[in-house]
């Protein structure tokens, strides 16, 4: 005896409708992006800066995660079908990815062009280059502004505001080195900076990797226990045993569960398995601290074991 989450009236669609509206913020976000990225490639050109001309590649690589999240919002939407049974709530976590793959290879490019340039530094003029600076930093706090209301609620949005965030911070070293090289004219300041840049990118471009990689292959979600949940099923009435405990997330905010669950024989001839049937659902949908909805229990006499395959456990 099988049932998902969906009996008895309640109705758990996996289509796009229950994905959270981002598309409005993310497109805000975007055409400040691509405004900040005209004004900031024009400062490179005019000023050979290389801390600007790393953050106008950050700018880029920002723009390009954001239209890739924009397009991703719009696919979540899409209604599931006998095809695609989760329809595309996993665009958001391709979409990461990608981010998190270009984020690191920017990083890794800073790094080596920074540490070539230590060697031979350009004159950059300081007073343009503050100019640009500060362009680029006001557009990323707008940007952060918009998206910062619902960073918490999508993997996808927390890449974006995350890549937002540390262009901001790139922003800030571009100024930081124009005012050093304005005030003492030591111009590997703003290599400096490039380099500081670098290091602020790799570290969370691979923590979003890490948390996208980890989706795709369907790991535990973060917070759950699948000990502490199994412990808890074996406390119901009339549970005697449980094997082949899966969890994994589909997309944020849609973790999914599965068990097979051996009950007493008796169970399935005096009515008690729709009964243990609900109080299983309810147990891993309110006793921890990530809610699973969408779970899925296989009930089982005790004899059904010696039926299933041996990769079952």
């Amino acid at each position: 005896m099988g049932a998902g989450h969906g009996h008895a009236g309640h109705d758990h669609g996996v289509s796009g409708q229950g994905a959270a509206d981002h598309r409005g913020r993310l497109a805000v976000a975007l055409g400040i992006g691509a405004a900040v990225l005209v004004a900031q490639a024009v400062g490179a050109l005019i000023t050979g800066s290389l801390a600007l001309l790393v953050d106008t590649a950050h700018v880029l690589v920002d723009v390009a995660g954001l239209a890739m999240a924009f397009a991703a919002a719009w696919l979540v939407r899409r209604p599931a079908s006998a095809r695609r049974t989760w329809g595309l709530r996993r665009a958001e976590v391709l979409a990461a990815l990608a981010q998190a793959a270009i984020l690191l290879a920017v990083g890794v490019y800073v790094l080596v062009e920074g540490a070539r340039r230590l060697l031979v530094p350009p004159d950059v003029p300081a007073t343009e280059l503050v100019v640009f600076g500060v362009v680029g930093l006001a557009g990323n706090v707008a940007a952060l502004l918009v998206l910062s209301g619902a960073r918490s609620e999508s993997l996808n949005l927390r890449a974006a505001f995350l890549e937002v965030a540390n262009d901001a911070l790139g922003s800030v070293g571009v100024i930081v080195a124009a005012v050093v090289i304005a005030t003492t004219g030591w111009q590997r300041a703003d290599v400096v900076a490039a380099l500081l840049i670098g290091v602020l990118i790799l570290p969370r471009a691979t923590v979003l990797l890490k948390d996208a990689t980890a989706v795709l292959l369907e790991s535990t979600p973060p917070g759950l226990d699948l000990d502490d949940v199994r412990a808890h099923l074996l406390r119901l009435d009339h549970v005697e045993s449980v094997h082949d405990l899966h969890s994994s997330l589909i997309a944020t905010g849609l973790p999914v569960l599965t068990a097979h669950v051996v009950i007493a024989d008796d169970c399935f001839l005096d009515g008690h398995a729709p009964k243990i049937l609900d109080d299983l659902q309810q147990c891993v949908a309110s006793h921890f601290d990530v809610a699973v909805e969408h779970s899925t229990f296989q009930l089982e006499p005790a004899g059904h074991a010696d039926h299933e395959a041996p990769s079952h456990v």
